[in-house]
């Protein structure tokens, strides 16, 4: 059985080989109201481990950073701290609270990794920590794992407002 660290590295490792996969396929920036280029990022956040438990997702051991990408033809790529992806929600008119997100969850659980698609409300950080409340899309509605990524659906924003 591989240790905690080994698999939370592991799922690191995939999440960054999804974020070049992803970031190959085509898809073009658009203008924005305010006649800025937009760019369409999505999120990755990794744990050491996961509780889905009555509509409630919890990162428990959550990393500190929080992935964001671009494909082309921005290929764009950094880190924004969780604190500050939280703050983030609700900024801009189409803003995550406004149009809340899809994402996939992927769990590292014995036997059989799950993969579970949800949509995302009220993200706050407790502790070392971050809980959302959701709706499952598809798959299990409750599960305990161990290492997890949770992949974020893109929203637009300005590169040089975001992604710097």
């Amino acid at each position: 059985m591989m240790k905690s660290g080994n698999i939370l590295k592991c799922l690191v490792a995939a999440s960054v080989f999804a974020v070049v996969l992803i970031c190959s396929s085509p898809q073009a920036a658009e203008k924005g109201g305010n006649g800025k280029k937009t760019v369409d990022f999505l999120f990755v956040q990794n744990a050491e481990s996961v509780t889905l438990k009555d509509g409630v997702l919890t990162l428990e051991g959550v990393s500190p950073d929080t992935l964001y990408f671009s494909d082309r033809p921005n290929r764009l790529a950094g880190r924004i701290t969780v604190a500050d992806f939280v703050k983030q929600w609700s900024k801009a008119s189409d803003s995550f609270q406004s149009n809340p997100p899809n994402a996939v969850l992927t769990v590292l659980e014995n036997p059989t990794p799950k993969d579970i698609v949800v949509v995302l409300e009220n993200p706050r950080i407790e502790g070392g920590n971050l809980a959302y409340n959701v709706e499952v899309a598809d798959g299990e509605k409750a599960v305990n794992g161990e290492a997890s990524a949770l992949f974020i659906d893109i929203i637009g924003r300005p590169a040089p407002s975001f992604a710097n």
